[in-house]
């Protein structure tokens, strides 16, 4: 009994271990998500920004959205609803004044800044959820694997 026991805290452990890995592999993925979303998002609004002024007029917007693949692909992808609506010509005002939210008519750095942070988390927390599942599953099969090990080796040794 205490062989199976050591040898299935052994195996268990071992599993331990891959899990530990693969967690701190979701941790840099998810480092490396939030850097290249970021520069994206950034990106992104100096793309926009045709004149260079610092702020995104509806033009500039309506231009790029209808011009420029990586302005059109972080859009879609940025998780973040009013951004996403400055896709859509029938919502593009709407966004805008829910973005520009000193109200002077042009988004601005720092109000781009506020919604792509929204997006970002929006994001983050659709990763961590499925790398909860993950784990979740993982643990249940750790369960099964320890009932299904003790059950053979009580067979052998029985």
């Amino acid at each position: 009994q205490a062989a199976i026991e050591a040898a299935l805290k052994a195996k268990l452990a071992a599993r331990q271990a891959e899990r530990d890995a693969r967690a701190e592999a979701a941790r840099k993925e998810l480092e490396e998500f939030t850097a290249e979303f970021l520069n994206a998002a950034r990106k992104a609004f100096k793309l926009m920004d045709k004149d260079k002024s610092g702020t995104l007029v509806k033009q500039e917007v309506v231009d790029s959205v209808q011009n420029d693949k990586e302005v059109v692909t972080f859009l879609q992808t940025c998780g973040e609803r009013n951004l996403q609506f400055l896709l859509q010509p029938k919502r593009i005002d709407k966004a805008m004044k829910e973005l520009d939210t000193s109200k002077d008519g042009e988004i601005d750095e720092d109000e781009w800044e506020v919604a792509i942070q929204r997006g970002l988390k929006k994001r983050v927390e659709q990763l961590q959820e499925a790398r909860a599942r993950r784990e979740q599953a993982a643990a249940a099969e750790d369960a099964a694997f320890s009932e299904a090990f003790l059950n053979m080796a009580r067979q052998i040794f029985d």
